[in-house]
């Protein structure tokens, strides 16, 4: 260990209680031993009691049947989300004018990150309407177990398969982190099975000792694993792995504009390859707080001076910090550009 390794020790321990999960920037998250003596496994275990408990208490704000549809299979849908004229306003509002934009490029995809502090908000009211909905907020609180303020912005994915022979990263099969957490998608246009869809493994959500012991045996080798994704604690898993986990093949969210995805990504999913050029657009939101809290309030992300100012906040910090201390910020500012325009990156 270096003198510079002695001064993170003690943030390496405390990442233990907290969501810290990668084995290879976490070297105790990281440490063979430890995890041969079921240090990870145990992680997982705790997490997922502490994810049910919440939910219990969460479950009263849900629709009984879409909860009992979500507690089976791990991700809740509902089409036409929006009433006819607020959608359409909505897609008036996103896709009509330029609002500031950050990209991100992952082989041939781009994902681009339209931000929505409340200066934004405040002039769009269907944007407004759309993102601060009650019932995504619960289902969104559900999903993650806890209560509070998801972050949102809308998501503009575009693909390029003829431009860049290079594997998009999100195309493997894949579980976000060790703990209960959601994403969700209002999806501002029709969704086909080939403009790569999201998929979603049904049932992925839960923690049977199939998927506890496929855990285990991940967390004796993330570290040095090639996969740079999956050695920082989102493990991939190959579809014809599924079976031996007792898990269904793949489910395409092929669906039509209008339609709610909101998911436990927990669970096994990712985006389907496309061999053709697609550009999807969403409204995204997701929520990752620390699983081992008992509680399913006290979000300081709450707070009226925080609340919705988390993304552009978060983003100016990740510039600060690459221009001060050589940490590349990978959402690049694109400035104002419009939503489904070429990219930039």
């Amino acid at each position: 260990m270096t003198p510079l390794s002695y001064l993170k020790a003690p943030l390496w321990v405390l990442g233990l209680a907290g969501t810290d999960k990668s084995p290879r920037k976490n070297p105790i998250l990281g440490n063979e031993r430890l995890n041969t003596w079921g240090m990870h496994k145990k992680r997982v275990q705790i997490a997922a009691a502490m994810a049910d408990r919440r939910r219990a208490r969460l479950a009263s704000t849900l629709d009984p049947e879409q909860r009992a549809f979500f507690d089976e299979n791990g991700y809740f849908l509902v089409r036409n989300f929006l009433p006819e004229d607020v959608f359409r306003k909505l897609k008036e509002e996103t896709f009509n004018q330029p609002l500031p934009c950050r990209e991100m490029r992952q082989g041939q995809a781009v994902t681009r990150m339209t931000l929505l502090p409340p200066s934004v908000l405040g002039s769009n009211p269907a944007l407004a309407r759309a993102t601060r909905d009650p019932r995504a907020l619960n289902m969104i609180r559900y999903a993650s177990s806890r209560g509070g303020q998801p972050v949102s912005f809308v998501q503009t994915v575009l693909v390029e398969p003829q431009k860049i022979n290079k594997k998009d990263p999100q195309s493997d099969a894949h579980a976000d982190t060790f703990h209960a957490t959601s994403k969700a998608w209002l999806f501002l246009q029709d969704v086909g099975e080939d403009d790569g869809p999201f998929f979603f493994v049904p049932g992925s959500h839960k923690l049977t000792k199939e998927r506890l012991e496929w855990e285990y045996q991940c967390s004796l080798t993330a570290a040095r694993d090639l996969r740079s994704h999956h050695a920082s604690g989102s493990y991939r898993i190959k579809v014809e792995e599924l079976e031996a986990l007792g898990l269904p093949q793949p489910v395409k969210m092929a669906v039509p504009e209008n339609t709610l995805v909101v998911a436990d990504t927990f669970a096994f999913h990712g985006r389907t390859p496309s061999e053709k050029p697609t550009v999807r657009s969403e409204i995204h939101w997701h929520m990752r707080r620390n699983p081992f809290l008992p509680w399913t309030g006290f979000d300081v992300k709450s707070l009226p001076f925080i609340k919705e100012r988390e993304l552009p906040v978060f983003m100016k910090l990740a510039d600060f910090a690459e221009q001060n201390f050589n940490r590349k910020n990978v959402w690049r500012p694109v400035g104002e550009v419009m939503v489904r325009s070429d990219p930039q990156v």
